[in-house]
């Protein structure tokens, strides 16, 4: 039987803030950075399980040490039995009883998790010979379930409501399945919208952006009110009427000035504003839902884990909600949340972008329509074209939309090359 004989982590960091790319009112000078991991077996089938956790610069020497403190749970580990049961798998990490107390369910911790079951999802889906949305959309309802903690969800979804859907959707996969092999998965961007971008770069970015074929750009905001108006004057300007324009304050305001700001904007006809205000008040986003509306409220990039979408949800704060790929515990916490976002029929739009987020990310969204959900309707993956040079399997953009991978594994498998070239020294990200 093979065993877990490595479990390596980098420290990975790309010196963005010289360009300002990423930059917006919360994280003005990001360095897009890679808490990375590599699970190696003694199989004998040279197959590696890649992924990561994405953060902007310091603070991922603290990642890269809380993937670490993981590594006693899986070093000597049997991967066949821990491949066999995900659901098992993902529930050893999340349940220690000691590094549990760290979070518990939050923060790198909570993170770290994330990356190591997203690792151990590359490996499978590797193993199984398909891209993970497709290995997982051909999983039966049964096994599915397996996959998800419904601890502290059962007053909002239970294993059996989440049976019912997994069942409902089976008859159409294989048709899903081809739509979306032809088509791809409806994308839109944020790369005009940097606050640090002049207005000409914003001007030309937006019109390339249509130009291209996607669905809706979005614009950080939330520094200068006056700058916000021009910004968006300029952007409306350069697309065509009607087209979707969305706004994201990446957690800037109170709950009273969120309210204030976006209406001074409400002429602009914005599609949503994104994370108004702190992504741990649940309460709070409900009451700027109900003060911007009908401007909807999208968030979800920096929710700590699924009972706090499940709040969201409840207390109707969110009209779009916004997972990430490499937040939360991972994929396994990611079924929960797309199901609890079917449950009360209101749409994914993943968080994107960053170091690998659209790579990995663009498995959920085509997985939730294939087996969860069936619709793209009003759904859209986010994109930003950054650092994809840097993936074994990048993402593939045609006419405005993600083409879906068929590439075994999850996509966070970075080229060696660059995991050389940019680790961490201490000083630069850039080799010497």
């Amino acid at each position: 039987m093979p065993f877990i004989t490595a479990v390596d982590t980098v420290d990975i960091r790309f010196p963005t803030s010289l360009t300002l790319d990423g930059s917006d009112a919360m994280n003005p000078d990001p360095d897009y950075s890679a808490a990375y991991v590599i699970i190696r077996t003694d199989a004998g089938d040279d197959l590696e399980g890649h992924s990561f956790v994405f953060t902007i610069g310091r603070g991922n020497d603290v990642q890269v040490a809380a993937i670490d403190a993981l590594r006693p749970h899986l070093l000597g580990a049997d991967i066949d039995e821990l491949l066999g049961d995900m659901g098992a798998a993902s529930r050893l990490l999340t349940t220690d009883s000691q590094l549990r107390w760290l979070g518990p369910e939050k923060g790198v911790m909570h993170m770290a998790i994330g990356a190591v079951v997203n690792a151990l999802w590359d490996l499978r889906s590797k193993r199984a010979g398909e891209p993970l949305w497709l290995h997982l959309a051909r999983l039966s309802p049964e096994e599915l379930v397996s996959l998800v903690d419904f601890r502290y969800l059962s007053d909002a979804l239970t294993p059996d409501e989440a049976l019912e859907i997994f069942r409902a959707a089976v008859p159409e996969r294989e048709a899903r399945i081809a739509e979306l092999l032809e088509r791809g998965y409806p994308a839109y961007t944020t790369s005009p919208g940097w606050l640090g971008y002049s207005d000409e770069k914003l001007e030309r970015l937006a019109k390339e952006a249509v130009a291209d074929g996607f669905g809706q750009i979005k614009l950080k905001v939330g520094a200068n009110l006056d700058d916000d108006i021009r910004r968006l004057r300029v952007a409306r300007a350069a697309v065509p009427a009607g087209y979707p324009i969305a706004i994201d304050a990446n957690q800037r305001w109170d709950v009273g000035s969120a309210i204030e700001w976006v209406n001074a904007l409400a002429e602009f006809d914005l599609a949503w504003i994104e994370e108004p205000t702190s992504p741990d008040d649940v309460l709070g986003h409900a009451a700027i839902a109900r003060g911007v509306a009908p401007i909807r409220v999208a968030s979800g990039e920096h929710v700590q884990n699924r009972v706090i979408f499940k709040q969201m949800l409840q207390a109707e704060s969110i009209a779009v909600m916004q997972i990430d790929a490499a937040r939360v515990g991972g994929g396994n916490e990611n079924i929960a949340n797309l199901l609890l976002a079917a449950k009360f029929g209101v749409p994914v739009c993943p968080h994107a972008g960053g170091v690998g987020l659209c790579e990995l990310v663009q498995h959920l969204s085509m997985f939730d329509f294939v087996a969860v959900t069936g619709t793209m309707e009003g759904r859209m993956i986010e994109y930003v074209d950054h650092l994809h040079e840097h993936f074994v399997t990048p993402t593939d953009i045609v006419a405005g939309a993600y083409r879906a991978p068929t590439a075994p594994g999850a996509g966070g498998e970075m080229k060696a090359d660059s995991i050389v070239a940019y680790r961490w020294r201490g000083l630069r990200a850039v080799s010497d």
